[in-house]
């Protein structure tokens, strides 16, 4: 659990020693479920600073909204931490312009998972020492522990500490274990290839069309998206079939390399679609073939993003 102290003592400390010229965290919701983002401008305003596992938001997404002549500082844990090196690799902000405040994640709780529980309405939701969630609904009092209620992209997560941050607050957790977290998605890759084309239309015809997951990526940062493009069209835009499909599948490919597995589409999503699958697939391919992650550094270069003329080109016949 983050010492909100310590973070908010650091977050003012920068704005009022003219290092940035806004800090971007969290503050409380209109729910105790739903943590907000939050753009603090003076030192005043950081005294609303939350931090809790229910921050569900990857607080990256937001770094390209802004002039990137102008001064940033944001809280980050790992993931977001390697959202913002792939970022700033692309030219989105430049790191001088950024102070990064990093804190260690111990993960985010999918509060769906709290309301499957406890009924939708819950009062107060507290992380006691050890690790315990306390949680208090018109239903009752509920005590569960934290690593029941954490979403599926944390479970499976490899880096929680930031890798370059320009201060961490909080100690290092433990790395993952690269084959436990990948376990899931190489079971699934396993099945027969009719399962998962099964699977695969049946989370697409869910879909609604509202692009929460594009809204909530880091990397969708696009001026206009392939999806909202009417000349040439590149997929159906109505909620056909085929315009599921091909709005996940293309969607996908364009984080190939650059995806960091941080989870944010998937907690967005309000039909709860799991369609990390084929982002995480498209991860291990990465690794395997190029050993690269997304975001490890702000200077490493994306396979797809580089070409030479000695590459193969075997999609060429």
């Amino acid at each position: 659990m983050p010492d909100i102290d310590a973070l908010k003592a650091e977050a003012k400390r920068i704005l009022d020693e003219g290092v940035v010229e806004m800090v971007i965290g969290f503050r409380a919701g209109d729910t105790p479920l739903h943590p907000q983002p939050a753009f603090f401008k003076t030192a005043e305003e950081v005294d609303a600073l939350v931090y809790d596992p229910l921050c569900q938001n990857n607080l990256a997404a937001y770094l390209t909204r802004f002039p990137k002549t102008q001064k940033i500082g944001m809280l980050v844990r790992g993931c977001e931490n390697r959202s913002v090196n792939a970022l700033v690799f692309e030219g989105r902000h430049p790191r001088e312009a950024l102070y990064l405040i990093g804190v260690p994640c111990e993960g985010i709780i999918d509060w769906r998972r709290i309301v499957e529980n406890t009924g939708e309405e819950v009062i107060s939701v507290v992380e006691q020492s050890g690790g315990a969630i306390l949680v208090e609904s018109k239903a009752g009092s509920f005590t569960f522990e934290k690593s029941a209620l954490l979403h599926e992209s944390c479970s499976r997560c490899i880096h929680p500490n930031p890798l370059s941050a320009d201060v961490v607050i909080g100690e290092a957790r433990p790395e993952g274990d690269p084959a436990l977290a990948r376990k899931e998605v190489a079971d699934f890759a396993a099945l027969p290839m009719e399962e998962r084309n099964a699977w695969f239309r049946q989370e697409a015809e869910r879909c609604i069309r509202c692009y929460a997951c594009r809204e909530a990526c880091p990397m969708c940062y696009c001026e206009e998206c392939f999806v909202d493009h009417i000349s040439p069209r590149w997929t159906e835009s109505g909620a056909t079939p085929a315009g599921m499909q091909g709005w996940h599948i293309v969607r996908a490919f364009h984080q190939t390399g650059r995806c960091t597995s941080c989870g944010a589409c998937e907690r967005a999503c309000p039909m709860d679609i799991k369609m990390t699958y084929l982002t995480e697939k498209l991860n291990e391919d990465m690794r395997q073939k190029y050993s690269f992650e997304a975001g490890m550094d702000a200077v490493t270069p994306p396979p797809f993003s580089t070409i030479t003329l000695d590459d193969k080109s075997r999609f060429v016949i």
